[in-house]
């Protein structure tokens, strides 16, 4: 815990270098700006995060992710929503992003900076500066994916399901033992599709294994690197 806390010092230090005073405002026409919150319901350092994440669902000028991660599992409550492969993700991003470690919370903004995300101001003057617009444009209608022709671009495609309910978790062991803790746009899949050499093209999308669920593909430099590209079937291109 004292080490998930001094990492946490760390990140903020590092966003508030990185962010200025976050006054400057949103590009005009940039598009949502893709928000992954890494986190633990075992993890009491992380509900603000999760707050602050949960209140952004609604935004169109955001797309927020809500993944949970494995490592906080033996500490006496197993997170209900954990994968490994979420865990996974997010190891990919440290060395992307070039941490030593991973943490709790973590949100990362389009692939390119993290920060802890329990502070709502410098959430928000994070979010203000990672918009800008996206290399990559497609489309979801049913089951398929169009992408647009971009020359240049070579980018794996990322298939995220997620839930668009409010799930509320009563937590009966712990650091938030007692709690009911809510989450929002929590992924349920997350699996690799393949790599995309930036040429139009359609994909079939496999079904999901829920009902209810929502679909985004995030197209993204390997290695963790930054997102060039999210399109979901809320909307073309978003």
């Amino acid at each position: 815990m004292l080490r998930a806390a001094l990492l946490s010092v760390a990140s903020l230090l590092t966003a508030a270098t990185a962010f200025g005073d976050g006054g400057s405002s949103r590009p005009p026409n940039s598009e949502p700006v893709v928000v992954e919150l890494f986190e633990s319901q075992g993890c009491s350092s992380c509900p603000p995060a999760n707050a602050n994440v949960n209140a952004l669902s609604a935004r169109q000028d955001v797309l927020t992710l809500i993944y949970g991660v494995t490592y906080w599992d033996q500490l006496g409550w197993t997170d209900t929503f954990a994968r490994p492969e979420f865990t996974q993700r997010q190891r990919d991003y440290a060395r992307g992003l070039g941490n030593d470690n991973v943490y709790t919370p973590q949100v990362v903004l389009n692939g390119r900076m993290d920060l802890v995300g329990n502070d709502r101001a410098q959430l928000d003057a994070a979010i203000r500066r990672a918009a800008a617009p996206f290399a990559a444009h497609g489309s979801i209608a049913a089951d398929r994916l169009e992408l647009v022709a971009v020359h240049g671009v070579h980018a794996d495609l990322w298939l995220a399901r997620y839930d668009p309910r409010t799930l509320n978790v009563a937590i009966r062991a712990g650091e938030n033992d007692g709690r009911t803790l809510p989450h929002i746009h929590v992924v349920r899949e997350l699996r690799r599709l393949g790599v995309w050499d930036g040429s139009a093209r359609s994909y079939r999308l496999p079904p999901a294994t829920q009902a209810g669920l929502r679909t985004a593909v995030l197209i993204q430099s390997q290695n963790g690197g930054p997102i060039v590209g999210a399109v979901t079937d809320r909307g073309a291109g978003r």
